[in-house]
Parts: C-alpha cells; structure tokens; sequence
C-alpha cells in the first residue's frame, strides 16, 4: 500500500474539499482541470467598490450537517465540518471505531468567525446589548473550528489552530505532519478553512489595494502571473487532508494517495503585507522542504504555486521557482479557478497536489492570456498538462511574511 514512500514520510489516506469549485473531490477536480473561474457578483456585497467574490455554491448547511448542529456554528466551522467529515470517510475511517486518543486535529485559520461578529454587531446597534447572541463568542473564536471538528470525530488528542495568514493551511498540514512523526498521533485530520467575505472584510481588502477591480468582468479578475494581473479575488473554502503514519495505515491496509514527504517554514521579517522582494524566505521554505523530503530541485516534476494575481507577489514567487528549479516544473496555480481563500488556499492547493500526482496531470492557469515576460516559469495554460508526476511541491507565503513549502511524493 506504500511501498514507494520513503523512509520517514506521513501517509495521505483522504482528501475533503468544500470550495467555490464544488462540494466535493471529483468536483472539484474537474473544476479546476477545466480551467473555469468560478468568481461572480456577490449580493453581500453590493454596493462596495469590489462586488464579486468567489463562493462555494449551493452549501446548504442544514441539509449537510443537520439543523441541531449547523445553527449555532459560524460559516468558516460549517464548511470544515463538511470537508473534514469528506476527508474521514475517504480514508476508509470511522470515528467511532477508532482511538480518539492518538487522533489530533489541526486548522489553518486566520480571521475566525467575521460574518457572526459583523451580523452581532448589527444588532448590537440596531436592537441593543440584550439582543446580542450568547453564542456569539464560541461562534467566531478562532481556536473553535478546531474544538468542534474535535468534538465532532471524537478526536482527543492535540486539537489546535495555526494563523500564519494565507499559509496557514499548509503550516496546519506540516505541523501535523511533525506530530505523526513524533509518535505523539497515529492519525491527524488537517487542513484550512476560511469564510470571511463579509463587508468589512472586503472593504479593508480593497482600501489595501489587495484586490483586483475587473467588476465588470468578474471571471477574469484573478489571473496568475497574467501581465494584466491587478489583484486576487476573496473567497471561502474548506480543505482536508487525513494524514497517518505509514506503518498505521500500512497495519490497517489503508489505500495511501500520496506521501506527505517534506515541510519547510521561514518568515520574510521584511514587512507587514509585501514579499521581500529578494525572495530569500521563500527559497528557504522551499529548500527546507526539500531537504526534509531527502530530494533535490531537479526531482520535482509540478508546483502548485501560491500565485494569488497580485503584481508583487507572483514575479517574487516565479523568480524564485526559477532560481531553485530553473526550467524544470510545469507549474500552476489554481487561485484562478478558486478565487483565494485565505487561511483555506494552502490546504486545498494540497488537495490538489495529491489529485495532481495520481492523476499525472497538471491542471491549468486560468485567465492566463499573456505571462509577464518577468516571470520565466513553464506554466500549465489552457489545458490540462499530463506529466509523470513522481514528486510535486506547494507553497504558501501570508501577511506578516509567513512563507510554507510541502512535498509530496507518489505512493
């Protein structure tokens, strides 16, 4: 079941996605390989300067998480839950069955429950303090997407959140990661999630200059390492991963997709909201990586780049794919399909790692019409690439100069 892994690496035994692509993994999958934006007009937010956004469609909470359970949750919990419990029954795992003493939980999140503080707020003004809801606290704290996924698979051992801002999906993945090979766990569902596309939100993005202004032409907003690029577009989304060591889902004869090979973590100390443009703490995220995963530059056949469609980050981003790996990946980034959501982006790119290196294909750039001539990177575009695909890297940089890299390798 996984032989092919190599020696020290953590086993990826099921994927949850609940994203602007769609509710779940084949969704998803084709979604992206068919290049499709999935950005529209967002009545939440009419009337701002930025009025579209990219949102998971159709997610009835209700109807997938049941009333007794959804009600008394903010969105970003409800669509973890959602992908989480995808993520479980993928791997082949039933909660109830399993020791809940050497399961933990890990969470990329970054702005908590936005949507229930603004909507208290409003009553806060319009009705008074008596009206506020006594769950608007539990609803909105960061931490308690972990502790409700927790209490939810009945998972006791570490639960907790990682906020490195827009990494912090793929540092929820390799702190799971260590975990595992801690022996302090023998499974960790992990993952991000993100559901802040709220008015203020969205006002403080756009007053940053964050986000792209194509209101009218939304689908062709977000457009990676594009020329034409002007910013990315918010969205909301899930991603999960249940991650094992090898020997326990090798015990229990679990199917293994991938292996979960290498993590690396630096931070730019540069500025608040800017990569440094030198990429240093990219490139050592990355070579950390790779050192960790026992691989070189040349054995990386396809990243999925962070690739948000803001001027500096992707000429920052593709000049340092360029410096470490030359001519070699064919490289994407799929935030043109998705939209960037945040905390959620390094989790659900990581799902798609693992689709890529099954399925040997590369999905395309979308919106990709004219790279910039600075950004000398062999980009998938158009179509789907198919690739052998032995070995294949992520990466995540965020606000405050976070910067994540994993590797993973074919099972």
């Amino acid at each position: 079941m996984s032989g092919n892994l190599p020696t020290g690496s953590v086993a990826v035994t099921g994927l949850g996605l609940c994203t602007p692509a769609g509710l779940t993994v084949a969704e998803n999958w084709t979604t992206v390989c068919a290049g499709r934006s999935t950005a529209r007009p967002d009545p939440a937010l009419a009337g701002l300067p930025v009025n579209f956004s990219c949102r998971i469609p159709d997610f009835d909470a209700t109807a997938l998480l049941g009333r007794a359970v959804s009600w008394r949750l903010d969105r970003f919990v409800q669509i973890a839950l959602v992908a989480a419990r995808q993520a479980i029954a993928h791997a082949g795992l039933d909660p109830a069955g399993w020791d809940g003493d050497r399961v933990g939980v890990v969470v990329g999140n970054s702005l908590g429950g936005t949507d229930t503080f603004e909507r208290q707020h409003r009553v806060l003004l319009a009705e008074g303090e008596r009206m506020v809801s006594p769950l608007t606290i539990p609803a909105a704290m960061v931490n308690m997407v972990a502790g409700h996924l927790a209490i939810d698979c009945g998972a006791r051992g570490p639960s907790l959140v990682t906020a490195t801002a827009c990494a912090s999906g793929t540092t929820a993945l390799g702190l799971a990661r260590d975990l595992l090979l801690a022996g302090r766990c023998d499974v960790v569902v992990a993952g991000g999630t993100e559901s802040a596309v709220t008015p203020s939100t969205m006002a403080a993005l756009s007053r940053m200059g964050a986000l792209s202004r194509r209101v009218d032409a939304p689908e062709l907003a977000c457009r990676p390492f594009d020329v034409e690029r002007d910013g990315f577009v918010a969205a909301e989304a899930a991603g999960f991963l249940v991650l094992e060591r090898t020997d326990h889902a090798t015990a229990r004869g679990a199917p293994v997709l991938a292996g979960l090979s290498g993590f690396g973590a630096s931070s730019d100390a540069h500025h608040a909201t800017a990569p440094d443009p030198s990429g240093v703490g990219v490139e050592r995220a990355i070579r950390d990586a790779l050192a960790d995963a026992g691989l070189a530059p040349r054995d990386i056949a396809h990243i999925n780049a962070h690739g948000t469609s803001t001027p500096l980050n992707d000429v920052t981003e593709a000049r340092v794919i360029h410096r470490v790996f030359g001519d070699g990946p064919v490289v994407t980034s799929t935030k043109g399909v998705t939209g960037h959501p945040l905390a959620a982006a390094g989790a659900i790119e990581a799902a798609y790692v693992v689709l890529a290196l099954r399925n040997g294909t590369v999905p395309p750039v979308a919106n990709l019409t004219k790279q910039d001539p600075a950004i000398e990177i062999d980009l998938a575009r158009d179509v789907p690439r198919r690739l052998p695909i032995a070995a294949a890297l992520s990466t995540s940089l965020g606000f405050g100069g976070h910067n994540a890299a994993l590797v993973f390798t074919a099972a």
